[in-house]
Parts: C-alpha cells; sequence; structure tokens
C-alpha cells in the first residue's frame, strides 16, 4: 500500500479534486484568506492560485505526504505569494500560539485520523480573532444515503487515502472549539450522493 498511497493515490487524487466541480468550491473559499495564513492539507496545491497576494501577507501549508508534496510543485512554482511547506500531520502543527490569521481547510478534514487532536492544534495557533474558512464533503442528511456512506466506509478509506464518507463536519468544528459563524449545505457537487454532500462556511475560535 506503500507505493500506492506514494506514486498513485496523489494523481488520482489530483484529478478527482482537480475537477471543476472542487474548483467552484475552493474559488469561493480561498479568496477570503487574510493576514498570516495556515491551509492545513495543501494537497497538491490546488488552492493556491485563489489566494490574493494584496490580502496574504504569509503562507504556510502542511501537507505530510511526500508523495502529495512532490505533485504539488508545478503549482508551487506557479503560487502568486511564497509558500512555506510544513511536512507534519494535522495533529503536529509546528507554528507558535495565536499566531495565525485564517485557517483553510479544503477536503482535508474527512482524511485526518485524529480529527479531535487536529483542531485543537488549529485552535492553538489561530489568533482569537481569526477564522477558520472550510470546504468539506460529509454526511448526508438522508438516512439512506448514510447508510450507504456507512457501508460503503470499508472499501472507500483504504482507496482513498482514508477519506471518511460520512463524517458530520460541523459537529466535528464545534467539539474541536469552533463556532460556526456561516453555512452552506447541499449536493452541490455533481456525482453520487453518498460523496457528493458539502459543507462551506467560515468559523471561528470559541471563548
Amino acid at each position: 500500500m506503500h507505493f500506492y498511497h506514494e506514486h498513485i493515490l496523489p494523481h488520482l487524487i489530483h484529478l478527482v479534486c482537480g475537477s471543476s466541480n472542487f474548483h467552484r468550491q475552493r474559488e469561493r473559499i480561498v479568496p477570503q484568506a487574510e493576514g498570516r495564513v495556515l491551509e492545513v492539507g495543501m494537497g497538491s496545491g490546488l488552492n493556491l492560485e485563489f489566494y490574493d497576494p494584496g490580502r496574504v501577507k504569509a503562507l504556510f501549508a502542511l501537507e505530510p505526504s511526500r508523495g502529495m508534496r512532490k505533485k504539488a510543485r508545478k503549482a508551487l512554482s506557479k503560487a502568486p505569494i511564497p509558500v512555506e511547506i510544513l511536512d507534519l500531520p494535522g495533529e503536529e502543527i509546528p507554528l507558535e500560539k495565536n499566531t495565525m490569521d485564517t485557517i483553510v481547510l479544503t477536503y482535508t478534514l474527512c482524511t485526518i485520523p485524529d480529527w479531535r487532536k487536529a483542531l485543537g492544534q488549529m485552535r492553538r495557533v489561530l489568533s482569537p480573532s481569526g477564522k477558520l474558512l472550510f470546504a468539506e464533503h460529509g454526511r448526508s442528511p438522508d438516512p439512506k444515503v448514510a447508510r450507504m456512506q456507512n457501508r460503503l466506509q470499508t472499501i472507500w478509506g483504504p482507496i482513498s487515502g482514508g477519506c471518511h464518507l460520512g463524517r458530520e463536519i460541523p459537529t466535528l468544528l464545534e467539539e474541536g472549539g469552533f463556532q460556526i459563524q456561516k453555512l452552506e449545505t447541499g449536493y452541490d457537487l455533481k456525482g453520487p450522493k453518498f460523496v457528493s454532500y458539502q459543507y462551506l462556511g467560515v468559523a471561528t475560535p470559541r471563548g
């Protein structure tokens, strides 16, 4: 599985997550980033083109997968702002407390093994007045679709790099110490309902 995750999976994820469907969601979320920004789960760098160099002072991109970092080289060479790569998982963010103005999460929270610890780390490094921008897929409110997500998970997880189909993103964020300030939901991606229910929004640290 190591060869698959390092050499095949990055290309598959880039192909799927680089589609026009995901492009539209990224375009709605990423340009809102400002100040000192941490992107958790940079992947192949699909968000980089959407950062506004007039609003972003510094960008730190966390990506633990060597295969994904390699896949991101082309996007990094064209990035509108300098990027500092942090090659650690989301559970280990090597930044000082309260130093980030924005955290960006796009199609990442579904894959982090210890999401509670990772969100705790994000809460730690985000300033009290900062914001967390998110675009994620997750649990459908339709019971039939949710049951399908549960049934498919044992197959889906290993082939997708640990992606969880049924995580209820707002609940995770709230349990991780954030308050939802803005939320849009719906089947916003073309494709099977079990993977296309979206959560887009803004959260802030809970005081």
